[in-house]
């Protein structure tokens, strides 16, 4: 009897046959199914060159000779195949992952330096927005400078209006007075000048 649980695989390179007893029987034939190489077998017992092993729900014996508790070669060479292809399955998937970074790292780049060049024009539109707004100050200083200056020459202007209409006036006065000096000096001396004659008559 063996150790529960021990296991071995089937070695060669051709099926081996599983039979139901520990002897070969052609007649009839004792043959319970053909395994391949590399089949994983659990040991439940050995006797007289023979071991007792179940496969799946199957129990049966096997000729010593033809089990090896190692993995055959082949099976492991199968096995590392199946692990390299799964390499390089995994690697060209890492490939196609990385092709696909790349790719967006050189969007990113080109995006970035769009931004970068947005980011240039904007900065120059601020600058040129910060001087239209300094401007537009001078501009709103001068132009409330020059409404003063202009409610200042109104100001003036109704003055000068009022002093010319004050003058006007007075220069009317003027006249009218003069006129009437004029005119009465006019009359005196014409009174005096007839009042003479008349003397110089009598």
């Amino acid at each position: 009897m063996v150790n529960a649980e021990s296991f071995v695989y089937v070695t060669d390179m051709v099926p081996i046959p599983m039979r139901s007893e520990n002897k070969i029987q052609n007649s009839p034939s004792n043959l319970i199914k053909m395994l391949d190489s590399g089949t994983k077998l659990e040991i439940l017992a050995t006797e007289d060159g023979w071991t007792k092993v179940k496969f799946e729900q199957t129990i049966g014996w096997i000729i010593s000779r033809y089990l090896t508790s190692n993995e055959p070669a082949r099976v492991q060479l199968e096995a590392l195949k199946r692990s390299n292809n799964n390499n390089q399955l995994s690697l060209s998937k890492k490939n196609d992952r990385n092709k696909e970074l790349e790719k967006q790292v050189a969007d990113l780049k080109a995006k970035n330096a769009e931004l970068s060049i947005q980011s240039g024009k904007l900065e120059s539109e601020k600058e040129h927005v910060k001087q239209v707004y300094k401007d537009a100050l001078k501009l709103e200083y001068k132009n409330k400078n020059l409404k003063k200056q202009t409610l200042q020459l109104k100001a003036e202007l109704k003055l000068l209006q009022n002093n010319n209409t004050v003058g006007q006036e007075a220069s009317a006065r003027n006249w009218f007075i003069v006129g009437a000096l004029v005119l009465f000096f006019g009359f005196m001396t014409g009174f005096i000048f007839q009042k003479r004659t008349n003397q110089r008559r009598f």
